[in-house]
């Protein structure tokens, strides 16, 4: 029988499994070792060991227990805590003894806390069965994820002892760029390019004033963003940081955005290319991921069964969804309204007024000071309601006014100095993008890295 090597398919690997026990090839990762060896209730002290020697070792362990008399070539599984199950349960479901599975809890406990376990958590068990097909199976390893950048692995020597190794990899900051072409929807578009659902989240609250998501994005339209992150060497995103440009095509133009922070210690803002402020006055819609169900003007009402002036846009969004201030201003009403339901009112400078219908409760009172952006509602059924959804209006000196024609105020255009400023932060952006590899959907990492001083940073899991 040939000697097990962990780089072919012997154990079947689950790809997705990045801390599988025969995948111990992502240590030419650089992986940073902290070896910890039991041998039953015998613990060593730990020695250091390179990424090559540890492998070695490895594949050395697992080969001895391929070719162990009466057992067939190990085989992965990949295995999950199931809702009230213990380590030692979830051991035993895979076949082996429960002798043997004292035991690996056991040699694991030195790790990490056995007993309080949660439902969900996994790991690969890599097993040989009894060539007979009787009695248990026999644990060659088993490996498992601790945290975003650490990992453990527990293998069986000749003699069948278990030895124990945590490993922890570098983590590094660095900024990069985020690219692709819409498949579905931005959230989904912008994951597969590498992107996080918090990120994308900032990115349509930006774009909002600009772009009605429901109606603007089409597939194929393209996007771009730069971004900080923590990523491990073997390229795990494990914690992203700030949102330093974003880029839509969409309705035959290019839409960019570029974060700068005035040197006055003003809150960081988003500027167009020329330096101008992209805060809109307005935003054009109040909630993520709105569909619009039904839009401004005459039309037949729904309820009362004849036609009337529909004063506002309605949004399909299921109940509970935040909804958000659509501009800087007061709380002027917060109360019931009739047909309206939970109903509430936003004064705005320069005679303009925002109203928020059909609400399931109410996050500020009135008299509250908002900002754009801000949560100020949730969405619901209330009053003359066919479903869960917004209505919204737009009120300009007293007159309610189509929210999508609205002609509100644009934002401020940066000058002197600070324009100086932005000009430089911009280039080095620009530059990035130059930098970064052209195509479809894709992560590629930018020319500018920062290595991580302190070697080791942790961050939470963005999986």
């Amino acid at each position: 029988m040939h000697p097990f090597d962990p780089r072919r398919p012997t154990f079947r690997l689950a790809p997705r499994l990045l801390a599988s026990v025969a995948g111990l090839a992502i240590l030419g990762f650089g992986w940073r070792l902290a070896a910890i060896e039991h041998s039953h209730a015998q613990v060593q002290a730990p020695r250091p060991l390179s990424p090559t020697a540890l492998a070695a070792l490895q594949t050395e362990a697992f080969a001895q227990s391929a070719v162990r008399p009466g057992f067939a070539a190990p085989i992965d599984i990949p295995v999950k805590i199931q809702r009230g199950e213990t380590f030692e349960a979830a051991v035993r479901r895979v076949g082996v003894a429960p002798a043997d599975a004292r035991q690996v809890v056991g040699a694991l406990a030195k790790a990490f806390d056995t007993v309080n376990i949660k439902a969900g958590m996994a790991f690969n068990a890599a097993v040989a069965m009894p060539r007979d097909r009787r009695g248990p199976v026999r644990l060659i390893g088993l490996s498992m994820r601790t945290g975003p950048a650490t990992a453990i692995t527990l293998s069986r020597t000749f003699d069948g002892a278990l030895k124990l190794r945590e490993l922890e990899e570098k983590v590094r900051d660095d900024t990069t760029v985020a690219q692709g072409a819409m498949q579905g929807s931005l959230y989904e578009s912008a994951e597969a390019a590498g992107a996080t659902p918090t990120l994308t989240a900032q990115v349509v609250k930006l774009f909002s004033h600009k772009l009605d998501f429901s109606r603007d994005i089409h597939s194929g339209d393209k996007f771009r963003l730069v971004f900080d992150r923590k990523v491990t060497e073997s390229g795990r995103t494990i914690e992203t940081g700030e949102l330093l440009y974003a880029e839509i095509g969409a309705k035959g133009q290019v839409t960019q955005f570029y974060r700068f922070q005035p040197n006055n210690g003003g809150e960081a803002q988003y500027f167009d290319a020329l330096g101008k402020n992209i805060k809109g006055f307005l935003l054009r819609t109040p909630v993520d991921g709105a569909r619009v169900t039904s839009g401004f003007g005459m039309r037949m009402h729904p309820l009362l069964g004849y036609t009337r002036m529909h004063q506002g846009i309605d949004f399909g969004v299921p109940t509970g969804t935040p909804v958000f201030a659509a501009g800087d201003g007061v709380v002027e009403e917060a109360r019931w309204a009739g047909g309206y339901g939970r109903w509430m009112k936003l004064r705005h400078n320069g005679g303009w007024e925002t109203a928020y219908g059909h609400l399931s409760g109410w996050a500020v009172h009135a008299g509250a000071h908002v900002h754009q952006g801000q949560v100020i509602a949730y969405s619901g059924s209330t009053g003359e309601s066919t479903g869960p959804h917004l209505h919204y209006e737009v009120i300009k000196a007293g007159v309610k006014i189509n929210p999508k024609g609205a002609n509100a105020p644009g934002g401020t255009v940066l000058e002197g100095r600070q324009l100086a400023a932005f000009r430089t932060e911009k280039a080095h952006i620009d530059a990035l993008l130059s930098d970064a590899p052209s195509g479809g959907a894709r992560l590629a990492k930018a020319s500018f890295s920062r290595a991580d001083d302190a070697g080791l940073r942790r961050g939470p899991s963005i999986d």
